[in-house]
């Protein structure tokens, strides 16, 4: 019976130690959202747009970014693997921000969006490298989780829905403007009040320059 007991007790401290560390993730990966709070994130004007429950960031209501502002990689990224875990629901439409930078409203002026609608009227479907290589053929389902990544390698730029890659871009030498590669955070994009996302299991990779 002591013998159970202290098996019991190694199992509830071992439940609480992983509680308090947050989500797991692959080796080499780094949590940027620990499930339980907006710890080392940011977000402007309408911040209700954004609230936690049951480890994931819901994503429902007016134009609202949250901003990676965090200590790892003192938020600011170049090259890197991204992973989160995503569920849209009908109608919804959202995006991952990257190479950009905090701003308290409107459209992140700086950077790239991956694109996040599976059923928007908007034609620019789930993975799209928004406005710049876009995808037509929906690669993912609403009401179903699946996995958006981005990779940053120099100027090339990859994004993969559950494994398969829909953008394979390199980004022409010279290119000017605000719309480009440099470095900076990441943001969620809330789009407005008839869109609902989930995200979850926000992991990064920092790659070498």
């Amino acid at each position: 019976m002591k013998a159970l007991s202290s098996l019991a007790l190694l199992v509830a401290l071992a439940a609480y130690a992983s509680a308090v560390e947050g989500p797991e993730t692959e080796p080499g990966w780094i949590s940027l959202f620990d499930g339980k709070s907006f710890d080392g994130w940011k977000v402007g004007k309408n911040a209700d747009t954004f609230k936690i429950r049951d480890g994931m960031i819901v994503v429902n209501g007016p134009v609202a970014h949250l901003f990676y502002v965090g200590d790892v990689h003192h938020h600011d990224f170049k090259n890197f693997d991204l992973k989160v875990d995503v569920m849209t629901f009908p109608k919804a439409n959202s995006g991952i921000y990257f190479h950009t930078k905090y701003q308290e409203a409107g459209w992140p002026k700086y950077g790239y969006e991956a694109q996040v609608n599976n059923s928007h009227s908007d034609w620019r479907r789930t993975g799209s490298l928004y406005g710049v290589d876009d995808v037509k053929e929906v690669p993912a389902k609403d009401n179903v989780w699946f996995t958006e990544e981005i990779v940053v390698r120099g100027k090339h730029i990859e994004i993969k829905i559950d494994g398969k890659t829909v953008v394979d871009y390199t980004e022409p030498e010279g290119k000017t403007g605000d719309r480009r590669l440099s470095h900076g955070t990441f943001a969620l994009q809330g789009h407005d009040p008839g869109s609902k996302v989930y995200f979850k299991n926000i992991r990064v990779k920092v790659l070498p320059d």
